[in-house]
């Protein structure tokens, strides 16, 4: 496989590094300041193992990519970011281009099939970094993450075989799941708690939040019909692979809080948006969720953050902010 890693931030940054480093071709696509350096200097892999300089070809544009037979994109910008991405590779990447969805949420695989006929799903467990322009970090080692893979809306093929299997070679854990979108919609669940502690810190009453958004998750699965792998098949995946990096302890969690940290739009629409979407559609009320979601876009708007008790109290009502 020649490997467009389309969103070469925090996730695509550290996939792309690892691939070419384990000898795969690989183009990166990038923009801004991160790009003028990646292009200049490489890009710069800051893992368990030290700094490494990765010196793959590096664009803004899949104009410039080498398409071929076998190239495969792996999709890496936020769920925001998509339909900007896509729009970019419908003009130049080939109709048949398999397209891997290595991104939080489960709204992006759908729009993908709009476009493109070869769609996967990738389960993103990959803490990692995405401070600084021409530098990503890997928050784990030596195993820097878990990324399984299938097709969408199910099934396993050759493609979703290979990949998997040059992610393993790259160093990450990976299989190939015929159900991806059942360990995606347990991730989005994973996502939103976590965004929690991201927006109000800790404490008892973000521990009964976290609760809140917890439940209202697990309530619109069930009433939407959808199939999502339990909690407890979650940890056992997990398990004991991903080893956090004692000496970057410090530095943000989540990227929904790396994204705050830096001033950008974060893809919360796809995350709690994605509970409080499913929860309308089917009747059942998130309060807690939308609540989350209304609070991003105020931080994002440069609004302080909220007080968790003052928080919680307002996570109960019926309704959501917006009404």
């Amino acid at each position: 496989m020649r490997y467009v890693v389309y969103g070469a931030g925090a996730v695509g940054g550290v996939i792309g590094s690892r691939l070419h480093l384990a000898g795969l071709p690989t183009t990166l696509v990038a923009r801004g300041e991160h790009l003028r350096r990646v292009r200049q200097d490489g890009l710069v892999l800051d893992s368990a193992e030290g700094r490494r300089t990765v010196r793959a070809p590096a664009t803004d544009t899949a104009a410039e990519v080498a398409w071929s037979a076998d190239s495969v994109v792996l999709l890496c910008v936020q769920g925001h970011q998509s339909a900007a991405a896509l729009a970019d590779l419908v003009l130049h990447a080939p109709p048949r281009t398999p397209i891997v969805c290595a991104q939080n949420g489960v709204a992006n695989e759908a729009e993908v099939l709009r476009r493109f006929a070869e769609v996967y799903g990738l389960t993103v467990m990959l803490p990692s970094l995405h401070l600084d322009p021409g530098t990503v970090v890997e928050k784990c080692g030596p195993t820097p993450g878990i990324l399984d893979l299938g097709r969408f809306p199910a099934g396993v093929d050759a493609t979703a075989e290979a990949v998997s299997a040059d992610l393993r070679a790259a160093g990450f854990a990976s299989v190939a799941r015929d159900d991806i979108m059942a360990w995606k919609y347990r991730k989005l669940l994973v996502n939103a708690v976590g965004d929690v502690s991201a927006v109000l810190g800790s404490g008892p009453e973000v521990d009964e939040v976290r609760s809140r958004v917890r439940a209202e998750g697990e309530a619109v699965l069930a009433a939407a019909g959808i199939n999502a792998v339990s909690g407890e098949q979650d940890d056992v995946r997990r398990g004991e692979t991903l080893q956090p990096r004692p000496d970057i302890a410090s530095f943000p969690g989540t990227s929904l809080r790396q994204s705050l940290t830096r001033g950008l739009e974060s893809e919360i629409d796809y995350r709690a948006g994605e509970i409080v979407l499913l929860g309308r559609l089917h009747g059942v009320a998130t309060p807690a969720n939308a609540l989350l979601q209304a609070t991003v876009v105020s931080l994002g708007r440069g609004a302080a953050a909220p007080d968790p008790a003052v928080f919680l109290a307002g996570s109960r009502s019926p309704e959501s902010p917006s009404e």
